[in-house]
């Protein structure tokens, strides 16, 4: 029997889109709730730290899940907790407590883990040679949703009021809704789940990731690590950058949809070309335009149109590393360890951005918004390096 691979890939599209609409209105807006209820900028990088901490820790716990079970309840899981994650943060943010918004925020997580699982889950029953073009166009669906998310800054502040809380609070409004909707759609819809155990099947031995984080598989983690880590940094404090300049929030909601644009809009080209000249190639390309992101936007000063033109490309050389990096671990891995080390890919992603977020905020409130991107670029050099190793190793192995 042929396993509708097609459906699987649909349906997960379909959850996507309407999860995105929640984390784009999160992100838009996490850094200004947070900056507002504390009344410091210092505080505001800890939205995305506490975003990516309660990704990291919900992580492996679904990726283990997911074998024990199937994907269909670690997902259906990971965006109930994000969407009760946004009511804490509403609740946070009309009480004015910071520790109960940070709480919220680390729920509100989940659903990231949630979301970057739907990419792997799309591979578990693809054809090699087209592992890339089907996570990719999981990935592409976000689009919809989490570009439109930011752009309801305005409508949240007519919802927040209309429900008497505060006007940064009512976009998780929105976040709370799209979880709960993508919760329900992946509980209905991924059937036959891709890993759930067969009838009366032996319960499924726990696989050690660890044996097999090692070359092409340890380059794959690195690379989107290191990517994730230069695109949150850079991200999470360009709306106090923006703010601080003068933009109001329609601008910042524009900006910041244009970036989530780019991260997910051309991720089916992307998958395309990984599956066709190779993820390493790929990666190396994502590399090289995610230093010309940090160069034009670390240089941009009051220029609005630099400063979106910089976010641009920032989205565009995470989603070119990403997917390719996800490509490249999920061929480089058997079958049997791949859930377990795509959870150990995930959380090192998470640690990463939350890393990033974390001082992205110190090193703006030392020095400046340029200061951080030039050190997010430096991150792009162990990527380039590893890549480059792993490349003539091959050719040696293959000359021998």
């Amino acid at each position: 029997m042929t396993y509708p691979q097609g459906r699987l890939v649909g349906s997960l599209a379909a959850v996507q889109v309407v999860g995105g609409v929640g984390n784009g209105a999160g992100l838009a807006i996490g850094a200004l709730l947070v900056k507002d209820v504390s009344g410091s900028s210092g505080w505001a990088g800890m939205a995305t730290v506490m975003l990516t901490i309660g990704a990291a820790l919900a992580t492996v716990p679904l990726a283990r899940w997911a074998v024990r079970s199937g994907r269909r309840p670690a997902l259906t899981t990971g965006w109930a907790i994000g969407a009760a994650g946004a009511v804490v943060s509403i609740v946070g943010a009309d009480l004015d407590s910071l520790p109960v918004v940070l709480l919220g925020l680390v729920m509100f997580g989940a659903s990231t883990a949630a979301n970057l699982q739907s990419r792997f889950a799309a591979t578990d029953r693809a054809e090699p040679r087209r592992v890339g073009r089907s996570l990719s166009i999981v990935v592409w669906a976000t689009t919809i949703g989490a570009v439109a998310g930011p752009n309801l800054t305005k409508p949240g502040a007519d919802v927040a009021q209309a429900l008497s809380i505060p006007d940064l609070a009512g976009p998780l409004v929105f976040s709370a809704a799209g979880f709960a909707l993508a919760g329900l759609l992946t509980f209905l819809l991924v059937r036959p789940d891709p890993l759930a155990p067969e009838a009366g099947a032996e319960r499924r031995p726990r696989v050690s990731p660890w044996p097999h984080l090692r070359g092409t598989a340890l380059t794959a983690v690195v690379a989107i690590a290191a990517s994730h880590a230069v695109m949150v940094s850079v991200m999470s404090l360009t709306p106090v950058h923006m703010q601080d300049h003068g933009a109001d929030l329609e601008l910042i909601g524009l900006t910041i949809s244009l970036h989530i644009a780019g991260m997910f809009a051309l991720s089916p080209l992307f998958g395309w070309l990984a599956d066709t000249l190779g993820p390493a190639v790929m990666v190396v390309l994502g590399q090289s335009v995610l230093v010309l992101a940090t160069l034009v936007a670390g240089t941009s000063g009051h220029s609005e149109p630099r400063i979106i033109i910089g976010l641009v490309l920032l989205g565009l050389g995470w989603s070119m590393s990403v997917i390719a990096g996800a490509a490249m671990l999920t061929t480089a891995v058997p079958t049997t360890a791949r859930p377990a080390v795509q959870g150990i890919a995930d959380l090192s992603m998470n640690v990463a951005g939350a890393s990033g977020g974390l001082l992205a905020g110190l090193v703006v409130a030392w020095r400046d918004f340029g200061t951080l991107n030039a050190a997010a670029a430096v991150l792009t050099i162990p990527v380039i390096g590893l890549v480059v190793a792993g490349s003539r190793a091959a050719r040696v192995v293959a000359n021998d």
